[in-house]
């Protein structure tokens, strides 16, 4: 570490779980974050000031006026641009120390698989199930990682799912792919604009924490946030050994 950033972490440095050690272990790191909207705002914002060594960023929506409630990597004056690209400005003005790629597609197969690969940790920001179950997969697969969050209307909620420990379950053992769930939208319920800086937030703690090797992560843990009485609630859940994911080989 040089001394501009030993002064720009020194929050970090002075913590003693941290120290220079854990702060080298940021810088080293590559996160990779699935969308750059309401979750991925924060989650990335708060990975660069962290000083994550490499951010990857992939959308491939556009901003729009109807974003701006919630998504606090963009502004009104780039209502139109790419996500990401609007992304990448605002992270790079943040931590201009760190590199970002700004990827413009919807991952899917090989391609997925390989970016996942190269990741130190995945952050799933995304808003449907498909996408969800294809990270979850490519984690699986890979042996990385994933931080998942979710928010609509005033609800949301955080796990991480690290198949690297022993029994861990995956995203399909807590929402099997092959069960029909209520694909809900913001677009037609709503979302609280702080929910999602809150869970967001919550995913790039996580995720940090991960890099390090900190502490202890929400794996086996769902974290429930209802907003409007702010409370929250844990539910317990394990590997199902039948998952068509990371259970047993199936003949």
């Amino acid at each position: 570490m040089n001394d501009n950033q030993l002064l720009r972490y020194s929050r970090h440095i002075l913590l003693d779980q941290i120290g220079i050690e854990g702060q080298q272990k940021i810088l080293a790191a590559h996160a990779l974050v699935i969308g750059a909207g309401g979750l991925g705002s924060p989650a990335a914002l708060y990975l660069a000031s962290a000083g994550i060594g490499k951010l990857t960023i992939v959308d491939d929506d556009a901003v729009d006026l109807t974003n701006l409630q919630r998504q606090i990597l963009h502004t009104t004056e780039r209502v139109g641009q790419h996500k990401v690209d609007s992304a990448k400005i605002s992270l790079q003005a943040l931590n201009p120390e760190i590199t970002i790629v700004a990827l413009k597609e919807r991952l899917q197969g090989e391609r997925l698989q390989t970016l996942i690969e190269s990741a130190t940790v995945v952050l799933d920001c995304s808003d449907n199930f498909t996408t969800r179950h294809a990270v979850n997969a490519a984690c699986v697969k890979a042996g990385v990682p994933l931080v998942s969050g979710a928010a609509i209307s005033f609800d949301g909620q955080l796990s991480v799912f690290d198949t690297r420990i022993k029994d861990a379950p995956c995203y399909a053992c807590l929402f099997p792919p092959d069960q029909q769930f209520e694909e809900v939208q913001c677009s037609t319920m709503g979302v609280f604009a702080p929910l999602v800086g809150i869970i967001g937030t919550m995913q790039a703690a996580e995720a940090l924490k991960l890099v390090m090797g900190l502490g202890q992560s929400t794996a086996g843990r769902l974290l429930l946030l209802d907003t409007l009485t702010m409370e929250w609630n844990t539910i317990g859940f394990s590997k199902n050994s039948d998952c068509p994911v990371c259970g047993r080989p199936h003949d």
